[in-house]
């Protein structure tokens, strides 16, 4: 029999460590941890490090950590006008006469610096006046080099193309995946069972990953932190977002809606050797997903076969070779805060650096342990510390965790798509947890007098029986 996890057996908080101390002499005085940055400085120090110059880049690392945490303190649009001001200040752009030398050694670097910002937080830039921000500043140093201009309209079109594919919501993005109440099983023409539509284990993993991709692609980095966001102390505006994180909260209802289907398919069956066999289909299915290095389905699946409606069915679990789900339960153990599971991540990732194929870059993590450590990360280190400065050691660690999500979800799904397999997965009905019950009492009768209780109530305000 499976053990029904609780909410509190899901996610304990990593240890973290406590913000650094406070710099005695200077803004600057942390260790630096990157070449050049500090542990901790002003909003308008850590901006001028991000600032290009004629004999100087910032490191890849910052650029990401800095626009990534920025927006907790400062609305992306006004950093990039803050970013265009001390370019044009600083390069001396606003007058008449340029110096051509110096500005052919700057122009590459900015342009560069809006290459990377644009390509990783394509979002930024939804804004006409983002893109007017960055017309102004290439249009100053185009006289110098004709290629500037041509290169800013490559960046350009590649920006729309990117934020037209981010428009393009995959099948079930967008929308409810309301479950239906449990009334009557429905005819067969109705409702068909997956294993009608899919019998292969391996093809379903396939197109289980194809979907995990697929919905991935649309999530950006900075949707992690404009999930937690609250109001900085220091600012006198209200937080700079409210709704922005459509992709990632749809994503968290897709593993839910997979959780709901897969105890549907196994309460469908009227006969226990038919639900029996539904399990050992899901049981081999996760196993697939193991493989892949699909954490997210595997998660989903086996928290579908714990929930208690079908954690409850004894008769069907009789019926059912189970030493290799406990296997995989194991692996996905919350004990020491999913330790084993982190263990097979690493796994994964290390597979994924060495890779010889696609098929083996795959790494979809557990989904809703990555955003609980991305939230414990937030609450347990402060984004400021006591003379004000910006902890810039934190956003180092939530850069180091989000950077690799975006590594993982940018690997192209090697697996042909069945679009009547992804099609069912998205729009099968699915039972509400009362409806799971339901099913499941007709199934195999309750045994207790809470359960007898429970199916009364239920048959009365489902069905209208007594």
């Amino acid at each position: 029999m499976p053990r029904t996890l609780s909410a509190s057996d899901m996610v304990t908080p990593g240890s973290l460590r406590p913000p650094p101390t406070e710099p005695t002499e200077g803004e600057q005085a942390g260790q630096p941890l990157l070449e050049g940055a500090p542990s901790s400085a002003s909003l308008d120090s850590l901006i001028q490090h991000l600032v290009p110059t004629a004999d100087y880049y910032p490191e890849k690392a910052y650029i990401f950590t800095f626009l990534l945490s920025s927006r907790l303190f400062i609305e992306p649009r006004e950093l990039l006008a803050r970013v265009c001001h001390l370019c044009i200040e600083q390069q001396q752009l606003d007058k008449p006469v340029l110096d051509k030398a110096r500005v052919r050694k700057f122009g590459p670097k900015l342009l560069q610096l809006l290459a990377e910002w644009t390509e990783t937080f394509p979002r930024d830039f939804q804004e006409e006046a983002a893109i007017g921000h960055m017309k102004d500043v290439v249009g100053r140093i185009a006289p110098c080099d004709e290629a500037y201009r041509k290169r800013m309209h490559q960046l350009l079109q590649a920006l729309h193309q990117k934020l037209a594919a981010l428009g393009q919501c995959p099948e079930g993005l967008v929308g409810t995946d309301k479950p239906i109440s449990y009334r009557t099983k429905p005819p067969a023409s109705i409702h068909r069972e997956l294993l009608g539509i899919c019998s292969d284990p391996y093809m379903l993993a396939q197109q289980l990953t194809h979907v995990e991709l697929e919905r991935l692609r649309h999530i950006g980095p900075e949707e992690f932190v404009q999930a937690f966001v609250n109001k900085d102390p220091l600012a006198s505006t209200q937080p700079c977002f409210s709704d922005k994180t459509n992709n990632l909260e749809a994503y968290v209802k897709w593993f839910n809606r997979l959780c709901y289907l897969v105890a549907t398919e196994i309460c469908m069956p009227a006969k226990k050797k038919q639900r029996a066999q539904v399990i050992e289909f899901f049981i081999d299915v996760a196993r697939e997903c193991f493989n892949i290095g699909n954490f997210n389905s595997l998660m989903a699946i086996i928290s579908g076969m714990n929930m208690s409606p079908v954690s409850r069915l004894k008769k069907t679990w009789a019926k059912v070779k189970t030493a290799k789900f406990f296997i995989l339960e194991h692996q996905m153990d919350p004990t020491g805060n999913f330790c084993n599971y982190r263990t097979a991540l690493r796994g994964a990732a290390h597979r994924s650096l060495t890779a010889h194929s696609s098929r083996e870059k795959i790494v979809i993590p557990f989904f809703s342990l990555l955003i609980k450590d991305i939230y414990f990360l937030n609450e347990g280190c402060a984004n400021r510390l006591p003379n004000g400065n910006v902890n810039f050691e934190k956003f180092l660690e939530l850069a180091k965790q989000v950077g690799e999500f975006i590594t993982w979800k940018q690997v192209e799904c090697p697996f042909e798509q069945d679009p009547g397999i992804t099609h069912y997965l998205h729009t099968a009905p699915i039972f509400s947890e009362d409806g799971l019950y339901l099913a499941s009492y007709e199934s195999e009768s309750p045994e207790n007098q809470t359960e007898k209780e429970r199916w009364k109530s239920l048959r009365s305000s489902i069905l209208g029986k007594t």
